[in-house]
């Protein structure tokens, strides 16, 4: 079966990013599509950048995240935005490897002031560069509307409804990048 990752980009004590990837793997897990498995970056205690050269995985936590995203076909990031980008956790992750996310897809669902659009699209150009292929539609959830005094998530039906077409779309694209890994498609 396809197995997806929700990955939880803050490791920020307090942080409102684990609620919002726990609530979209228990969504993703009622589709039936794949295996959604939600991946905390705060439990790979990850430093900063702190290996030799790209692509090298000479740390231990290195070697741990590695072959975490390793069993993976797809990804959905859960992006908060944090001064109009990524989540620095987030970015520091993605940098630690390459060849893992290379040819997989990915979906993102972005939060914050202004929906997380800023985050999402400094997070597509840090995919695009990793060779992931990452779908148009998007999980958008707002600080104002989606979240309980600023700090619990309880996304309104409307935006909650927003994660459904990210997800359509993920589940085509991660099955038809298969064929890009194995190599029946650059053969065919």
């Amino acid at each position: 079966m396809t197995k997806i990752a929700i990955i939880a980009g803050s490791t920020r004590p307090n942080r409102i990013g684990l609620g919002v990837a726990q609530w979209v793997t228990e969504t993703a897990n009622q589709r039936g599509d794949a295996e959604y498995e939600l991946v905390d970056v705060a439990d790979f205690n990850l430093p900063l950048l702190d290996e030799p050269m790209p692509g090298a995985q000479t740390q231990e936590h290195t070697q741990a995240w590695a072959a975490k995203i390793a069993e993976f076909d797809g990804f959905v990031f859960v992006a908060g935005e944090y001064n109009h980008s990524v989540q620095p956790a987030l970015a520091n992750a993605l940098s630690y490897l390459n060849a893992e996310f290379n040819n997989k897809a990915a979906g993102i669902v972005g939060y914050g002031s202004a929906y997380g659009v800023r985050a999402i699209e400094h997070l597509r150009a840090i995919l695009t560069e990793l060779q992931v292929a990452h779908v148009q539609k998007t999980g958008m959830f707002s600080l104002f509307t989606d979240f309980e005094n600023f700090s619990t998530f309880k996304p309104t039906e409307m935006q909650a409804a927003s994660v459904t077409p990210m997800l359509d779309q993920l589940i085509v694209w991660t099955k038809a990048l298969e064929g890009v890994r194995t190599g029946e498609l650059v053969n065919a």
